[in-house]
């Protein structure tokens, strides 16, 4: 039996070919609830259930997480990469990192931008744990 080069029958995907497709990803909405600080252990997060989710829809292989500090890490699995995969990644990058050091050490979520880039997602980091969602525009006064 010859496997085909786009689709394994586990359906996972390899990003480039969903590019020359044009097959939009989908980010799994859990990532922005999280509440995750990027030096710590992913065991940590309160919901662990959510770390067997699969990141992105439709699955994929591999995708780029891309900081907008410049870092650029690669999250792997080839069965599809999981919230645990990404998480893992970012950890493994940032656990000897003190608080001090990180200006956003909070996880706000991941951004699929196919204008910027096809292949990647944009890592959103935080201030604090309690906010929720990627960062917006604050509205000026406040009733």
């Amino acid at each position: 039996m010859a496997e085909g080069d786009k689709k394994k029958d586990t359906g996972v995907m390899n990003i480039n070919d969903l590019e020359k497709e044009g097959i939009e990803l989908k980010v799994h909405p859990d990532t922005q609830r999280l509440g995750w600080k990027i030096n710590t252990s992913p065991t940590t997060v309160d919901d662990s259930n959510v770390l067997k989710e699969l990141l992105t829809t439709p699955p994929v292989k591999k995708i780029d997480l891309h900081f907008t500090t410049g870092m650029d890490l690669t999250a792997r699995n080839l069965k599809g990469v999981t919230i645990k995969d990404a998480l893992d990644t970012i950890f493994k990058a940032n656990k000897k990192r003190a608080d001090d050091e990180l200006d956003n050490p909070y996880l706000a979520g991941f951004e699929w931008d196919n204008e910027e880039s096809w292949t990647r997602l944009v890592v959103h980091l935080q201030k604090e744990a309690g906010s929720t969602g990627m960062p917006k525009k604050k509205k000026k006064g406040g009733e």
